[in-house]
Parts: structure tokens; sequence; C-alpha cells
């Protein structure tokens, strides 16, 4: 009896040490209700596990001693893509936190998470003490070469230290340029670029996991003078960069980037990356959901040309049979997708008659989504500038699929070539591009 005990005691000391948690404090602790845990990994996060945030602002994660080592996501608020961080778990210590509104987020456990903190910390410093000299008219050559060579011992200091860590490839990644010699602020600037990635190792399934990567490629590509060239310039040298053994990443990358010029009004570069790169890739590599998305969004993307249609349509009581392609539009072309049955059409149509009042060369294509022609009829004598056509399908009609029509109205401005030049929300949206 007393070997089983002495064997028990023996084991417990294992097992205590064996199981660890991530717990943290939020402050203010009102401002928090809930946090999600999720496991990150190259092909995307898994939910793990939730906890109540106490009124202290306190939670825990317990982890179990099979619990995998890698990125974890905490989620503390609603859009979780906004509300979020990452965290290293090594498997041999405990994660603590505390996690500020203000202040952000700061580590008292955790050596892993301690020294990437600590290191992002010192370099960000760093580089606003280079920033700082350059930003003079005159920068000091002995104070720049000084920051320089500090900046360059910090990170041979903390590889040293990250040595046999989780955080080790991380802080090779995100190595910086560091000039052989003095250089004058524009030579910098695009030495800076041109080296930015470097470090990086693309390939790295523990970086994959990460937010890292994208949160780099973004600062590099969004640094740029914002117009299509330079945005251009910098997706070819990111492709470039991450090279063609790392496919999944490239894609990944490209996808966000893709989705982030979309949302920052810049069509002609999306149109760009999904055309070159992620387009091909998507087919490459059986992406059928991607490539979908991707088509769908190329048959209305701006600089693209209109879908062609046949359509009928009533001048002077008489049927002319048509398409958009035939129709002439010397100056340019106002293709709408409406329904006599919206109320919202009702109230939008007639702003959108009274702003083309005042642009008479400008063609009106106002192509009905009909389940009847009653009500269709009624309306159409209101608005007696538009070329008026009707399809019975309503939302089975295939140009709601072909120009990716989610609600009604929906408008397109072409050229005379049937070019999309722009997708306004709202007859305000329209107004403002014809004043401009």
């Amino acid at each position: 009896m007393m070997k089983k005990h002495i064997l028990i005691l023996l084991l417990f000391p294992i097992m205590l040490f064996s199981q660890h948690n991530i717990k943290g404090v939020f402050s203010p602790a009102e401002s928090f209700t809930f946090a999600l845990l999720y496991k990150s990994t190259p092909e995307g996060a898994s939910y793990i596990n939730q906890s109540k945030i106490e009124s202290d602002g306190s939670f825990v994660f317990n982890l179990d001693q099979n619990a995998e080592t890698g990125i974890y996501k905490i989620v503390y608020a609603i859009p979780p893509e906004d509300n979020n961080f990452e965290v290293f778990y090594n498997g041999r210590e405990h994660v603590t936190f505390h996690f500020d509104w203000d202040k952000g987020l700061s580590f008292s456990e955790s050596s892993e998470n301690i020294l990437w903190h600590t290191y992002t910390d010192s370099i960000s410093k760093l580089n606003g003490e280079i920033s700082k000299l350059y930003a003079s008219n005159s920068p000091n050559k002995k104070s720049l070469e000084a920051v320089f060579k500090t900046l360059d011992k910090t990170q041979d200091d903390f590889e040293k230290q990250a040595a046999n860590m989780m955080v080790l490839p991380f802080v090779k990644s995100n190595k910086m340029y560091v000039p052989e010699a003095f250089e004058d602020v524009e030579t910098y600037s695009v030495n800076l670029m041109t080296h930015y990635f470097d470090a990086i190792d693309f390939g790295n399934p523990l970086i994959q996991s990460s937010d890292f990567l994208i949160n780099r490629v973004e600062a590099y590509v969004f640094a740029m003078p914002e117009n299509e060239k330079a945005y251009k310039k910098a997706i070819d040298h990111v492709v470039k960069a991450v090279g063609d053994q790392n496919s999944q990443t490239k894609i990944y990358l490209l996808e966000t980037l893709w989705q982030h010029m979309l949302n920052n009004n810049q069509a002609s570069v999306a149109t760009y990356i999904s055309d070159t790169y992620l387009l091909p890739l998507a087919k490459a590599f059986n992406r059928a959901d991607l490539e979908q998305v991707l088509v769908n969004y190329n048959k209305t993307a701006i600089g693209k040309k209109a879908t062609d249609f046949k359509f009928t349509y009533l001048e002077k009581k008489k049927p002319i049979k048509t398409s958009l392609y035939e129709v002439d539009m010397p100056h340019k072309g106002l293709l709408i997708f409406w329904s006599s049955t919206c109320s919202h059409c009702l109230q939008e149509l007639p702003k959108v008659k009274a702003i083309m009042e005042k642009h008479p060369d400008v063609k009106v294509i106002a192509y009905g989504l009909e389940d009847g022609v009653l009500n269709w009829k009624k309306t159409i004598p209101d608005f007696p500038g538009f070329i008026h056509t009707y399809d019975l399908g309503k939302w089975d009609s295939p140009l709601v699929e072909d120009y990716g029509v989610q609600a009604t109205p929906s408008y397109f401005i072409l050229d005379n070539d049937k070019t999309i030049l722009a997708k306004p929300e709202h007859a305000e949206d329209l107004e403002a591009y014809f004043q401009d």
C-alpha cells in the first residue's frame, strides 16, 4: 500500500505540470463578455473553446496534456476578424496576459510571448528613431550609423535569445534592411522596399499559421503611393517574393489583397490581381469555390466589357429587337436592373430621371425584373426618356447571375464600347459620378 501511495505522489507532479492554461484579464472589464479560443493552422483556424469573462475581466482556458503546440487565436468581440490577437503556446508553460482597449496587449507569463513582444517593441522604437533622423533636413550620419548598428545588434541578440524557441522563425523573418554605409533618405527608402521580403520564410508552416505574413504584405503594399501603377508593381514584387514553392500561401495572400483592393475602391488593381495571378492559381489548384467567385466578379468588374444580351423595346408603339451591344451610346450609357413591384426602386427611379435629364446624351436602359407586366406597364410612362424592357423570369433571369444582381435597383455605367465604368450603389452615387 505504501508503494502505491509513493507511486501516486511521484506521478502527481508530472500530471500537474503537463497541463497548462491560457488566461488573462481584459480591461475595462465591462466592455467584454466572452473570449473564444481557436487553433491556427496554415489551412485556417479551428474552434477549441469559449470562456465567459468574469466581472473583474478575468478568464481562463484550461488546456489538456494533448493540446497541440503552435499559434492560438483569441477572439474577444465581433466582428471576429477585427477583434482578435494571437499567442504562442509551446506546451511547456502557461500563457498569462493583460489586454487593455487603449494600451493593447502585454504578457506576464510565457517566455515565447514575452520575448516576441519585447523584440517587436524594441525594433519599433529603433525604426522610429531612424524615421525621426531621416525626417530632418540634414540627417546626422554618425547618429544614423549608430542607430543602424544598434538595430543590427538588437536583431542578432534576439535571434540568439530565441534559439530553440517557437518564435525564432518569426524573429528571423522580421529582420529589417540595414545599409552597409550611409544612405540618403531616397536611397534608403528604395533599398528598404527592395529588400523588404529578403528574410521572410514564406514556407514555414508556423508562420503560415499566423497573421504575420498578411500583416507584413499589407504593410508593404499599402505603403506604396495610392495609384494603380504603384499597387500593381507592389503585387508583382509580393508574388515574386513568395515564390512558386508556396502556392497555397500565395493564393491566401492574393485573395486577401484582392478583397482589400475592392474595399478600397481600387477595382482596376483587384482585376489585375484576379486576371494575372489569382484566377490561374485557383484553376491550377482546383479551388473551384474561389474560381467561381472570381469568374462572377469578372463578369461585372470595372474595366470589363458588359455581358451582351438581346431584348425588345417599344419605339412609337413599334417593337424593336436589338441587343445591348447594338444600342448606340455615343457618350455613355446607364443600365438599370429594377422592378415595378420594388418600393425602393419606385423611390430611386424618379431621382435617376431627374439626374439623367441633366445628361440627355446618356442612353438609359431600364431592365425590369418582373413576375407580371401589369405594374410594369403602369409605371414605365413615368420615365419616358428610358429604353424599357422586361424579363418575366425576375430573379431566375440569366442576367441576374451574369450581372451579379443582388438587389434592385442595380446600376451599371457603360462607355460607348459597353465597358463597365462604374457601379453606383444609390442615385446619389450616380449623381456624384456624373458631376465628377
